[in-house]
């Protein structure tokens, strides 16, 4: 097979460079190892941030989002048994849109089969090859046939534990990482949402977040310990744990109900630089991880995406390389201001193992000043809405 760009993972990166890249005339092929389903199974982020909304608005993809959504002009951090208001729309004039990375997911693949663009699921030992060379090539098994396809270029948006970073040299690759000593576990509750905006607590026993995916569907979560398993935590017992760490308002307002997910999520800062090496590039997951303090995950991807993709139009409309060969700096200018914030928001709501006392009153006097300082809450409300492309 030939195509002009090679795309491995059909998660949202995958799915929206795909996307941009058909609408513009250009050929491409998404390679996914798992099947359509069990991408769709994935329980991911919820926020989505002006730049990304505009990008899905571009692909085509949009109008669902616009009218399920839920438009989120602040969040409210909560400390000290009180809660307190950080106003996006007042501080800066801005909101984010909350809508579920699955409806994204859901999206994206419905829009990629009306342009009638390929995509192949379960492909088993993906494999990438000549990514030096002007002719690329992505090796695959599928139904017990070998298969092969020649390109120009390959997007490695293959997340994590994918193949594409694995397949730049160890001498190339600079690797970046803190693995925090915590998790997150998370239930997805079909009740009513706590508040109608997103509450981030800080408390002694750790932090919590009461989040939603709909006017019907809560997302909630507590700080836990690494080793901890999904199987220990009962509903009843998550509840009970969750309501020592709500203030009282936020206790009232929470439904109890049956979980309908449950999952012990790790916490990790990590970057990989460069994110090209020859003809390949990665983007998502695959060059980034931030902690989801700071809803970054999601939006991330989407902002390597616009990069990659402006980059292969000046390539293609216009035969210039500059977008591509610049790329991995631009990208990764954006992705370590997102690991900062995410780091900071992380830094500053949850409870470390190893914090003494002093540590512990220097997070409080941090929450303090932030809710008391206009330009404080100004410069969290400006990274939270996404810092400009």
């Amino acid at each position: 097979m030939r195509t002009q760009v090679a795309i491995i993972g059909a998660g949202p990166a995958g799915l929206l460079l795909g996307q941009l890249l058909s609408k513009h005339g250009i050929a491409n092929v998404i390679v996914e190892q798992r099947s359509g389903e069990y991408v769709l199974s994935r329980i991911r982020a919820g926020v989505v941030e002006k730049g990304a909304a505009d990008l899905l608005d571009a692909a085509g993809v949009g109008a669902r989002m616009h009218k399920e959504g839920l438009i989120h002009d602040g969040i409210e951090l909560a400390f000290g048994g009180a809660r307190h208001r950080i106003n996006f729309k007042e501080l800066i004039g801005k909101s984010v849109i909350v809508y579920g990375q699955t409806e994204i997911t859901h999206d994206l693949m419905e829009g990629r089969a009306a342009l009638g663009a390929q995509s192949i699921y379960e492909a088993e030992n993906v494999s990438l090859h000549d990514v030096n060379s002007k002719r690329p090539k992505v090796r695959y098994q599928k139904d017990g046939a070998q298969h092969e396809i020649e390109c120009d270029f390959i997007a490695g948006c293959d997340g994590y534990h994918g193949v594409s970073r694995k397949t730049i040299p160890d001498h190339v690759l600079k690797n970046y990482e803190r693995v925090y000593p915590f998790g997150w576990l998370g239930i997805l509750v079909d009740k009513p949402p706590v508040s109608e905006e997103l509450i981030y607590a800080n408390h002694e026993r750790g932090f919590a977040l009461c989040s939603q995916r709909s006017p019907t569907r809560s997302r909630l979560y507590i700080q836990c310990r690494l080793d901890d398993k999904v199987e220990e935590w009962s509903d009843e017992r998550f509840y009970e744990e969750l309501k020592r760490r709500l203030d009282d308002e936020a206790v009232a307002h929470l439904q109890i109900g049956h979980s309908i997910e449950k999952s012990i999520a790790p916490l990790r800062s990590f970057v990989a630089e460069p994110m090209r090496y020859g003809n390949l590039f990665l983007a998502g997951d695959a060059a980034h991880i931030v902690p989801p303090t700071g809803a970054k995950g999601l939006n991330l991807a989407a902002s390597d995406v616009y990069y990659l993709w402006q980059g292969l139009l000046d390539y293609y409309q216009s035969n210039s390389s500059a977008g591509i060969d610049h790329y991995s700096a631009r990208a990764l200018l954006r992705v370590w201001k997102a690991e900062r914030f995410s780091w900071w928001m992380t830094s500053i709501l949850h409870r470390f193992p190893e914090s003494s006392d002093f540590d512990r009153r220097i997070q409080q006097s941090e929450l303090e000043y932030l809710v008391s300082s206009p330009a404080a809450m100004t410069s969290l409300a400006e990274n939270y809405v996404g810092l400009p492309y």
